[in-house]
């Protein structure tokens, strides 16, 4: 199985990104009773800083874990911690300071959408490598 190419891996991400704002800024706007404008906004900064992590982040998983090797159930769950886990990290000052909220609560509302993404991120990443896998053995059948 090829390795994933850069144009993939920007198809993955923004793929990825536009579900993620899909659902999180109106659910988000209404759990906080924040404006959907104010959200959204927070929700596409959010969505540009994941999509640059996870470039990054599967970039180096990739050379763990190749593609076309199996990944069991046990490393989805370890790729998807590691990523909501750096991703926590990176996105806790931004969301504090454009909501004008403490760390605290930025921590407490990041873990809120870390457990929700979570099985986001674990259920997108086994769908997509699934989908992968076909579409390339359907290019290697008819070429």
């Amino acid at each position: 199985m090829r390795n994933r190419t850069m144009k993939e891996r920007i198809i993955h991400a923004v793929t990825f990104e536009v579900l993620a704002i899909a659902i999180v800024s109106p659910l988000a706007a209404w759990i906080m009773d924040k404006p959907i404008f104010l959200m959204g906004s927070l929700a596409i900064l959010l969505s540009t800083l994941a999509m640059i992590w996870n470039m990054i982040y599967n970039a180096g998983f990739d050379r763990l874990y190749p593609p076309g090797q199996m990944r069991s159930v046990r490393v989805r769950v370890l790729h998807a911690l590691g990523f909501e886990g750096g991703f926590i990290l990176i996105g806790l000052p931004v969301a504090a300071l454009m909501l004008k909220i403490t760390l605290l609560q930025a921590f407490v509302l990041e873990i809120t959408f870390f457990l929700l993404f979570l099985p986001f991120t674990m259920l997108y990443n086994w769908i997509y490598d699934r989908l992968r896998a076909r579409l390339l053995a359907r290019h290697q059948c008819c070429s």
